[in-house]
């Protein structure tokens, strides 16, 4: 029947078969550190050409450290790390980071005070014939915005035109990938709201392939495609910004991304859930056998006030957000979740109808701990 008849039997035509993503940067099996233990372990990830990643993970995680190992300043203890086809690092091999037409980013800028934007950015340039030289600056300089500011000094300039002169300077060789370690950290939240998507176009234009590394998540989420949770030297998730945040694979991602709450669940038969937030079972696609304890992630969007609900909580605090409310509220089971609503005229004390308005569930077996 021609309801069951694909577009490329009516048109006559095959399907162009989907082009095979490039794989720019490679590490298998990668451990590193110092003296003593290693401070990453066994890390496996693959970074396509041109794509924008982050390595996201609180202080001391390890993802410093393997932004070292990539750049060719720290060795590697186990595994390899690849450029495409080109081997950079094993036990027993170490490209020089000048070899590696890798570009770094600081956190600390460091453009030279005493040279012009324009011989900021030349200073990337030189190993490029001289002729190549000024067009590629001109270039740049349209590209991050500031021209007619090259024969200003650094001083002279915004902590972001700074940021983005620093980029520009990496960005001159055209790197096979460019290495990002906290770069908006110095800055005050409203520059970096508008830096980020800034640098994010200015990658986006050049092709360039980055890595990224930050303990923000709203700066991972806003500038990357695929992001790497960096727990105890492990890469947690390795996933984009969507899948970290609403389909987290472990505990920790669950609890270091996002605002969230883990709740009492048990498995029933039938690929159901029965936790205290409904009165009936919760249908979702993971595979637990019956009786399993569960535990239930909610987000505060999860979960929102209305006298309509017939779900009943009674509000333990608030905090105004703005745009809206942000409540914590406990449930019949003395369990506390967040939820939000766009006033703030409920008070703490009162009771509340809430509305369940979660899509996907987040489940994990029920810690032990």
């Amino acid at each position: 029947m021609l309801a069951h008849t694909n577009r490329a039997a009516l048109t006559g035509l095959q399907e162009p078969a989907p082009v095979p993503k490039e794989v720019q940067l490679k590490a298998e099996g990668v451990s590193a550190g110092y003296a003593g233990p290693p401070v990453i372990h066994q890390v496996n990830l693959e970074l396509f050409k041109g794509e924008i990643a982050c390595l996201l993970g609180p202080s001391g995680c390890g993802k410093s450290t393997l932004l070292k190992a990539i750049a060719g300043f720290q060795p590697l203890m186990e595994g390899r790390l690849w450029m495409g086809q080109r081997l950079l690092s094993s036990t027993s091999v170490q490209v020089p980071p000048e070899k590696r037409n890798i570009g770094m980013v600081f956190q600390d800028i460091a453009l030279f005070p005493h040279l012009t934007v324009a011989q900021n950015i030349a200073y990337g340039l030189h190993r490029s014939p001289k002729a190549k030289r000024r067009p590629r600056i001109d270039e740049l300089l349209s590209l991050i915005r500031l021209e007619g500011h090259g024969d200003r000094y650094p001083h002279e300039l915004s902590g972001g035109q700074q940021q983005r002169v620093a980029l520009a300077r990496a960005l001159a060789p055209k790197p096979d990938l460019l290495l990002l370690d906290e770069p908006f950290s110095g800055l005050d939240a409203h520059l970096k709201d508008e830096l980020v998507p800034e640098v994010r176009r200015i990658l986006a234009q050049e092709g360039i392939t980055a890595l990224l590394v930050t303990h923000d998540q709203q700066e991972a989420f806003s500038i990357a495609d695929r992001v790497a949770v960096v727990h105890q030297g492990h890469i947690e998730q390795w996933d984009t910004p969507y899948a970290i945040y609403h389909k987290p694979a472990t505990r920790f991602v669950a609890s270091f991304v996002g605002q969230g709450r883990l709740i009492k669940a048990r498995a029933l038969a039938d690929h159901q859930v029965q936790t205290a937030l409904t009165s009936t079972p919760w249908n979702q696609a993971h595979a637990f056998a019956p009786h399993t304890p569960l535990e239930m992630l909610i987000r505060p969007t999860d979960l929102r006030i209305d006298e309509e609900g017939e779900l009943k909580a009674r509000i333990v605090s608030r905090q105004f957000r703005g745009a809206g409310s942000l409540y914590e509220v406990e449930l019949a089971s003395g369990e506390r979740v967040l939820c939000t609503s766009a006033s703030m005229e409920h008070q703490v004390g009162q009771f509340v109808g809430l509305k369940l308005q979660l899509k996907e569930a987040a489940l994990f077996e029920a810690s032990h701990g």
